[in-house]
């Protein structure tokens, strides 16, 4: 576990997107929860490594997390101090 102040949001793989040339890799379209509307989808190079060292892809559908990370220096408090921030209806 980081020491780094950090944040982590649900997000489902919405579809995956193949690439048209060889030598670019597929990408992942993520939904995540908790993000704005307008803001919540992210792409990302379909490529990870498991436990065992081997590289896998994450299929259409799979439930995932986002984990956001910061250096310390990189962070303000929050002007209430308390966590999460802001407040949300």
């Amino acid at each position: 576990m980081s020491d780094k102040p950090s944040t982590t949001l649900p997000a489902t793989v919405e579809k995956i997107i193949k690439s048209p040339f060889p030598s670019t890799p597929e990408k992942a379209q993520l939904a995540v929860e908790g993000a704005d509307h307008l803001y919540r989808e992210l792409r990302i190079e379909n490529t990870l490594t498991d436990e065992n060292g081997a590289r896998v892809r994450l299929k259409q559908g799979a439930e995932v997390e986002v984990t956001i990370e910061a250096e310390a220096g990189a962070t303000i408090p929050t002007s209430d101090g308390k966590v999460g921030g802001e407040s949300r209806p």
